[in-house]
Parts: structure tokens; sequence; C-alpha cells
């Protein structure tokens, strides 16, 4: 079973309500009238009634099971504005502030999870990946343990006998520019957990680098050996090591060549790149050329499912990421 389709049963186990505020693209509106076909999850849409209806009715695209909200008739309205206030009164929130705040779609999604009315929400159709991060950040906070917000990939490369019969997780390939050693510690645990949540095995995590355990010097290797080293002092029970080199990393007769005294050399399944440069590059590479489904960028360390789309996503992505998020919801129960 693919990776996508393991989601999907998993997210139709135990059902989740997912917000999909971006309501004026049709993209999202095929894809919520999948992911409700499907049985995947409950879905709250956030816009004109009328308007979705009509989109509906003129794509022969049944919504008739999903809840409609229109934020200026939403009955807790000024509980939510209240809410607001609370979250943000250290900032200097206002009732006025709030009042306006809260009509943007994205802002009104999140204040849906954070207030349990909803388990998680994905976005970023039509929306940067800043305009979906800052008021997730600013609404629901980092999960307890983690100090910085992060993204990854989840990577399904076909006939592939390296990572997890091909399937890898990818960090940080969306977010963080230029991480230091200590934020690239946080990347790699959190991208170890994610991995081992939504994978179902054990991670082992390759910290990448153009060096293999000290073939080369530089300040960019030394932050890798650095954020290694703090990775595995914060977290001993993980299988970590680097810096490798990607061949190093994934291939155990590389591996055993060029890092001899490692247990993980070639083995790894959760690859960290030193910065957001390589990463894109390298998920994109995998991508194109290996014609690799990519799942992602799927967003870390925040207290409440929150996930960022393409703004070239199609529809099917989206369904994707909607079951992806309702099992990130399932995890965070237990």
């Amino acid at each position: 079973m693919s990776f996508l389709n393991t989601m999907i049963e998993k997210a139709k186990n135990d059902v989740k309500t997912i917000v999909l505020p971006e309501t004026t693209d049709l993209r999202v509106l095929t894809a919520a009238a999948d992911v409700l076909e499907k049985e995947i999850a409950e879905i709250i849409l956030i816009g004109d009634k009328e308007q979705i209806e009509k989109d509906a009715l003129d794509n022969s695209l049944d919504l008739s099971r999903t809840k409609i909200i229109e934020i200026d008739k939403f009955d807790k309205l000024t509980e939510f504005i209240d809410k607001l206030v609370e979250l943000r009164k250290h900032r200097g929130m206002t009732v006025e502030k709030a009042a306006e705040w809260i009509k943007n779609p994205i802002v009104f999604g999140m204040v849906l999870v954070k207030m349990k009315i909803a388990d998680g929400m994905v976005a970023g159709a039509i929306n940067s990946t800043a305009n979906v991060l800052s008021p997730a950040v600013r609404i629901l906070k980092t999960a307890p343990g983690t100090t910085k917000i992060s993204s990854f990939f989840i990577m399904c490369v076909p006939d592939c006998e390296y990572g997890e019969n091909g399937t890898f997780a990818f960090g940080d390939c969306g977010l963080l520019e230029e991480p230091d050693a200590e934020e690239l510690s946080e990347i790699a645990i959190s991208t170890a957990a994610s991995f081992k949540s939504l994978v179902g095995t054990e991670p082992i995590v390759g910290m990448l680098s153009y060096s293999t355990y000290g073939s080369a010097q530089s300040a960019s290797t030394d932050k890798v050996v650095e954020a290694t080293k703090l990775a595995q002092k914060k977290a001993p029970e993980l299988a970590i090591d680097g810096e490798f080199q990607l061949d190093a990393a994934i291939i155990e007769a590389v591996g055993k060549k060029k890092a001899p005294g490692s247990k993980y050399a070639g083995k790894a399944n959760v690859l960290i790149f030193p910065d957001l440069n390589s990463g894109n590059i390298g998920y994109k590479l995998t991508q194109r050329l290996a014609k690799a489904e990519a799942y992602g960028p799927l967003l870390q360390g925040i207290a409440s499912p929150v996930n960022d789309l393409s703004r070239g996503c199609s529809a099917e992505d989206i369904t994707g990421v909607v079951a992806i998020t309702a099992v990130q919801a399932q995890n965070m129960e237990k």
C-alpha cells in the first residue's frame, strides 16, 4: 500500500475535522468533496455560503455534508474576538484590532482549531507560507518541548531500495533558510518524530553535508558536526549520525567505506539538510528526476496540526495533505 493510501486508511479509522479556509479556489472545493466522498475527514469551509454552494453546483461537487461558516454570521464571533485579545494582549491586541484580524479566513480557521471546534487546518493554495505560518505561531503557539517550528517532506521514491523501502523524510526543505547548529538539531529531532508518527517505523537520521566524517572542513561542515552532537545529546535514544555526504547516508556500501565507525551510515531514512537552499533543491531533484511523490511542506512544532500547501498544488495534493493532517491530529491525542 502506498504512503498516501496508508494515510487515508488511518484517517478513516478515527475521523477528524479539518478546516479549509481558501474557499474561493476551486481546487479546495474539489478536494473537500473528495475528502467527504472517501470519508477521510469532516470538513469546515470558511466563506460565502451562497457562493460556495453555487460553485459546487456549477462543478458537480457534493458539499452537502460540509459545515460552511460565514465569519460575520458566526454565533461565537464575540467569543473568538475575546480569545484573540487574550492570546495577544501582551502584544497590544485590542478588541478593535481583533475584530478586524478575525475577518481573515486563515486567522478565523486558526481560532477554530485553538477552540477545539476543529482538529487541524490546511491552507496555502492561495496564501504564502508566511501568511499561513504567522497566525499559526501567534494563535496556536509551539508544541510543548519544542522551541522551533520547521517543515519536512515525506518523499516516496518508486522502485527504490534505500531509506524505508524508498520512503524518506526530508527536513527542512520549506521554511528555515539558514538554521544554526542549535536550530538544525531541533529540526533533526522533530523530523525523526514526524517520520515515526506517520510512517510507523524507526527513524535513522543522517545529517547531510558535502563532507563525511571530516573529509572536508569549513564553517558549513562545522555547523553540521555541532548540530549532530547537540541532537545526540538532546535525544540519546535516537539513531542519528553525521556529517554525511548523501551517498554515505543512504547507501550502505558507501557508508562503510566513508564512515567505517558509524552504526548508521548508509541506513538513513530521515535526511536533514544544512540549509533551505540544499533542502529545497534536494526534494525537487528527487521529485522530478526520480519521479517521487512529495508530500509537504508539512509543518512540525506547532501545538495543533496545521499544514501548508504549495500554491501550485492540485486538488489531489490537497486531499493527501488533509489525510496527513488528520493522522497528525490522531497522533497528538495519544
